[in-house]
């Protein structure tokens, strides 16, 4: 799967979110910008993923996980084992939240996961994730270039900013089209 930039848009739509019972106002003032956002996922060291568990039954269950990860083509990239559980869980059903570290500057992406198969994104993956980790990928490089262990990358549907010091006036929605 090529990481398509025009399925992201470099603009999306910022809106307020439907929070009742929280003073938000009803103009666009103060809206955050979506760089604001993007330049959160990109410095984020760790992200929160939540995931539905998948087990037979009618009631799935949310399985919540911390991953390391790019923001990367207008989506977060994340490698995982292949039997683990959020890897399950998103080849069962894709759709997931993914978080940044900081809640006080909180972004919040609903998306869809899909497994990246090309392989150039998954080398840039490889070399880029390297040099933000400081981490050797060598022992996992044959798995994740054959697709025996996944990488995922999440595409957002909606995103939503939380900024903890201008919360009322500065919570913002961004929808993707």
């Amino acid at each position: 799967m090529p990481l398509r930039r025009a399925a992201i848009s470099s603009s999306p739509k910022a809106s307020r979110p439907h929070m009742p019972g929280y003073g938000l106002p009803t103009s666009t003032k103060g809206l955050l910008p979506w760089k604001w956002a993007e330049q959160r996922l990109k410095k984020s060291h760790n992200y929160w993923i939540t995931t539905v568990r998948q087990e037979g039954t009618a009631q799935a269950s949310p399985h919540t996980m911390v991953v390391w990860g790019l923001w990367l083509g207008g989506a977060l990239l994340f490698s995982t084992g292949s039997q683990s559980r959020k890897a399950r869980n998103l080849d069962a059903n894709p759709q997931c939240v993914v978080c940044n570290e900081r809640a006080n500057e909180a972004v919040i992406v609903e998306g869809t996961a899909e497994r990246v198969r090309d392989t150039a994104v998954l080398r840039r993956f490889l070399s880029l994730y390297e040099r933000k980790y400081e981490w050797d990928m060598a022992a996992f490089e044959k798995g994740i270039m054959s697709g025996t262990e996944p990488v995922f990358a999440v595409r957002p549907r909606v995103v939503f900013g939380m900024y903890e010091k201008k919360f009322v006036e500065a919570a913002t929605r961004w929808k993707f089209e």
